[in-house]
């Protein structure tokens, strides 16, 4: 190799990490911080915005402003920038027979909650899951605390 090559070389190794490093970054940034550090997250509504998410998503801006900007729209949609939540939700586990009828669970669900429940409504799923974590699961994805969308209801 001459020497007139090694200069040339040289650049095009930096300008190629350099390209790899910048959209390295922008993936990163455009599906959002949140979203990659904490799926689980998912479907939470509000709280208190995790600080090291936000400077994650703000790094972003660092760089150039769409990726940083898009980062904060997906992770805010997402709900995966807040923190979890104080509150708790109880869950009861109840088995259900095999021969239990649509009257039988209403019953059952009347009695649990104190208000009557009729099932012909599309608001009710009743699903059998696998494990408490998927029903948990399930109740955050069906968006169940998500008081506009109530509202219209």
């Amino acid at each position: 190799m001459s020497p007139a090559m090694q200069p040339r070389l040289r650049h095009s190794r930096l300008r190629r990490a350099m390209n790899g490093l910048v959209v390295g970054i922008t993936v990163t940034a455009l599906s959002g911080c949140g979203t990659l550090f904490h799926p689980e997250r998912k479907g939470q509504m509000d709280g208190r915005i995790d600080p090291v998410v936000a400077i994650a998503n703000g790094v972003g801006l660092l760089f150039f402003i769409l990726p940083g900007v898009i980062a904060y729209a997906v992770d805010f949609s997402n709900g995966t920038i807040y923190l979890p939540g104080t509150q708790t939700a109880d869950v009861d586990v109840m088995p259900l027979d095999e021969n239990m009828d649509v009257a039988a669970l209403e019953r059952l669900l009347s009695e649990k909650t104190g208000k009557p429940v009729s099932l012909d409504s599309e608001l009710f799923v009743v699903k059998e899951v696998e494990s408490l974590d998927e029903a948990l699961a399930l109740v955050r994805m069906s968006g169940i605390n998500d008081s506009e969308r109530l509202s219209t209801m």
